[in-house]
């Protein structure tokens, strides 16, 4: 069996480094008491601790109201939503077993990475230390082989988004996101939207979380991931700084330093202007490339703060307008090959040229718009790319969307499928300056958005549909099944009819049953049509030319 490159990104994180370098580090930690709280589950839908509490809102997303100093929000945290916790737990770790089910080759692998990582905790502040220590003590004990403590495999949830966009393999992030501000958004305060294309599966985006934290040091805030992280990937705090982030290019790194998600969320506990997240940036090295947009109400603008192992530098625009897909665009990057490979090949060019085509089209952008635009499925000229095309804003496969209006200090946050789903709103005054007490969602029902009736069509349905028959054909495929009928692949490409993979699979099985000329066929089909990346496009091709020559060898 191949070992995927996913499977290396697990045992990566779950090999970081152990809880007993942690202690010696801080032996205070030993003496902190995680039996001095408890939980009270009042229904399916809410459990509280004290003031603090996680309960499920009408659309669907869990809401965790957490507070107090490090210790407390990390144990609070793991006793409201520690089955959550576990949950997303073992959907990685299921598909760690499954992909690598040699018992050797896990630990050889995980030996090399406790060696790799040794260095990881010293990059990560001491209160997030301290929170993911906490925290770790509601994973349940596992028996799955790996060796490894629930504070590790805690641990390795917080650069699990760093080192997946590294592997080129791993296609699992994608983001795109945009502000206006001024002349260009409807109220001329400044508005953020962007997509977080993180998908692993199905499973691990069911139980999105929407956190709500008043730290006992620093700046209130919010942010959305799932349950088990302390870090940030989209979120703002009670000053109206915003941050959310968009994969790099990266090199394989030479050695572990801050996980990105903990730069934003020091970004968003303690930075009140874009000068504040600046200097968070330029002390808090990273071993990936990323860029951050961060949005400040006070400077009713955004920028993108551009980050790689060697360098950091910034982008800023003057017609009140910024843009962000998954290549930089900063002086210092203008020249990097690897940058330069990257918008060539990838599909972040095209990404990025469509937010702008549609931000032109719309003169003064509104919330509704900025949703709209999300959403989007579309190509170049509204051109048809098939459903889940990597090339399109909204490919159906994100983790969640979000929408900020940081002077009003007000959010949108997506449920359900991606942002197909309705989006609800949260206001931050109302909910830090509110009574906890209540143990009530703080969404606003009059400013919610509802979902697309897109997700209410059979276009919709076939997608499904072909979204799971993929996945157990690629499966058939890598383990060299042949046995599906023209019929069956006839009929699964005619659920995605205008998107290339479905052509390029048919074409994979019908040149391992010898059918040549169906194969060419289908890779000519899968050629004919929109493909997401140069890569993808040189394999296509190469099998094409294999099927030409055996066809016209018969």
């Amino acid at each position: 069996m191949r070992y995927s490159l996913l499977s290396v990104v697990v045992l990566f994180f779950f090999g970081a480094c152990s809880g007993p370098k942690l202690l010696k580090k801080y032996p205070h930690l030993r003496d902190l008491s995680t039996d001095s709280l408890s939980c009270h589950v009042d229904a399916d839908t809410l459990r509280t601790v004290g003031e603090d509490y996680l309960v499920r809102n009408t659309a669907g997303n869990w809401e965790l109201y957490v507070s107090g100093e490090p210790w407390s929000i990390g144990l609070k945290k793991g006793l409201l939503s520690g089955d959550l916790f576990t949950y997303q737990h073992d959907v990685f770790v299921n598909k760690l077993l499954e992909d690598v089910p040699s018992v050797s080759k896990r630990r050889w692998i995980m030996r090399f990475m406790r060696w790799y990582n040794r260095h990881l905790e010293d990059y990560i502040p001491e209160e997030y230390l301290t929170e993911i220590y906490a925290l770790s003590t509601s994973l349940r004990d596992v028996s799955d082989g790996l060796g490894v403590n629930g504070y590790q495999r805690t641990l390795w949830m917080h650069g699990a988004h760093d080192l997946g966009h590294v592997l080129q393999d791993l296609a699992i992030v994608g983001c795109s996101s945009f502000a206006v501000w001024g002349d260009k958004s409807a109220d001329g305060k400044l508005l953020i939207a962007r997509n977080l294309d993180f998908y692993f599966n199905d499973a691990f985006a069911e139980n999105k979380m929407v956190y709500f934290v008043r730290p006992e040091s620093g700046i209130p805030f919010m942010s959305v991931s799932w349950a088990g992280m302390v870090g940030v990937l989209s979120g703002m705090n009670q000053e109206g700084l915003t941050v959310t982030m968009n994969a790099g290019k990266s090199s394989i790194p030479l050695s572990a330093k801050t996980p990105i998600s903990i730069v934003a969320r020091e970004m968003l506990q303690y930075a009140s202007n874009l000068d504040e997240a600046i200097a968070i940036a330029k002390r808090m090295p990273v071993f990936v490339s990323e860029s951050l947009m961060v949005g400040s109400a006070k400077d009713n603008k955004a920028m993108l703060i551009e980050l790689s192992p060697k360098k950091i530098d910034f982008y800023e625009v003057d017609n009140n307008a910024l843009v962000c897909t998954n290549h930089f665009q900063s002086v210092s990057y203008v020249d990097d090959k690897r940058n330069q490979k990257h918008i060539a090949e990838s599909h972040s060019l095209y990404r990025y040229e469509r937010l702008n085509e549609l931000l032109s089209q719309n003169e003064h952008v509104s919330v509704t718009d900025a949703v709209n635009i999300l959403r989007n499925r579309h190509g170049h000229g509204d051109s048809t790319l098939g459903m889940g095309n990597d090339k399109s804003l909204n490919h159906l496969l994100a983790h969640h969307s979000i929408v900020f209006q940081p002077v009003d200090k007000r959010v949108y946050v997506s449920s359900g499928a991606g942002q197909m789903g309705s989006f609800t709103a949260y206001d931050l005054d109302e909910v830090f300056g509110g009574d906890w007490r209540e143990h009530r969602s703080f969404g606003i029902d009059s400013l919610a958005i509802p979902a697309d009736s897109f997700l209410q069509t059979e276009q919709y349905a076939n997608f499904q549909a072909f979204k799971q028959r993929t996945e157990i054909l690629w499966e058939q495929l890598q383990e060299g099944e042949q046995h599906v009928t023209k019929e069956e692949l006839q009929h699964y490409v005619e659920l995605n009819p205008d998107l290339w993979l479905g052509y390029y699979i048919a074409g994979r099985f019908f040149y391992l049953q010898q059918d040549y000329g169906e194969a060419l066929r289908s890779f000519e089909r899968a050629l004919s049509k929109v493909i997401p990346t140069a890569d993808m496009k040189l394999d296509i091709e190469k099998y094409r030319n294999r099927a030409e020559k055996k066809w016209k060898k018969r």
